[in-house]
Formats: structure tokens, sequence, C-alpha cells
């Protein structure tokens, strides 16, 4: 089953994950783009579903084959901002990127911007609140301090 951002291999709709270019889309369309993605992403646990309780609160196999993507687009619905990188690799806007992480299924979630923009005050806020969103959606997320006191968030689905 094709999932939410399965459609960029195709030209369409991918989640930002914050490494690449600031979205090209004018952000009222943006918006659009991720709310009807996020619903896919929705109907799929809702179809998928096994257990009991709230499907909405638990990723489905397409997330868990696929949690970079899940995440992101979990992040951007809930109207948090992707960081972005320039042609260079320069960061520009900030926000959150997402990564895979260091064990399979594992994503690391961290919160960028261009030098001096103050990021480093905005970090732990910023990680909490992406915690928040995530743990909503049945992921388990884990805030750690890395080189430099830099902070991350661990991510992985419930069981």
């Amino acid at each position: 089953m094709a999932g939410p951002g399965e459609a960029a291999e195709r030209g369409g709709f991918e989640a930002a994950t914050g490494d690449g270019p600031a979205p090209d889309a004018e952000p009222r369309a943006r918006a659009a783009e991720v709310r009807v993605a996020f619903e896919g992403l929705l109907q799929i646990r809702r179809l998928t579903s096994t257990g009991a309780g709230d499907p909405a609160s638990v990723p489905a196999p397409w997330e868990r084959q696929r949690p970079v993507r899940a995440v992101a687009l979990a992040l951007e619905a809930a109207g948090l901002a992707p960081s972005a990188v320039d042609g260079e690799g320069r960061r520009t806007v900030t926000g959150f990127r997402v990564l895979a992480g260091e064990r399979p299924a594992s994503v690391r979630v961290e919160w960028l911007g261009p030098p001096g923009g103050g990021v480093a005050q905005q970090e732990k806020r910023a990680l909490a609140e992406c915690a928040a969103v995530l743990e909503r959606l049945g992921w388990e997320a884990l805030l750690y301090r890395g080189p430099r006191r830099h902070r991350f968030l661990e991510v992985e689905p419930l069981p």
C-alpha cells in the first residue's frame, strides 16, 4: 500500500525533513498538501489497525517502515516549521530536522537554524513541543543532550 510521501517518487508531495530547500509551494497551498497527506496517514492507521483503542494513536506499518517520512509529516501537520538549507548546505530557516536514528526504526529530531539565529534558546521548548505532538500519535520521544550540549529527540514507535 502506498502511503503519504510515496507520491514524491512520482513528482508529488514529500514531507519536509529539514534538510532540503524551503518548500516551493505558497504557504497556504503547502498547508493544504500537508493536511491531505496527514489525513491519508490517519486513514492508513484506521485501515490497518488490529488492536483495541484509537487507531489514530498507533503508528501503522507504513510509518514503521518509513519513520523519517512519518515523523516529518506528523510534525509539519501539527504546524511546526521544518528547517531548510540553501544550495550550499547552509541553514536558512529555523525549524525541525528529522533524520534516521542510530537504531533501526528510530528517528532523531533536532531543532536547527541559521548561525546567530538564537536557535539554542528555542531548542528546549521547541523539542518539547515536537515530543508532545509525536507522543499523541503513538511515538516515544526521549530528550537527550549530545556534543556541545546540543539537545535532540530520539523517537521510536510505541509497540
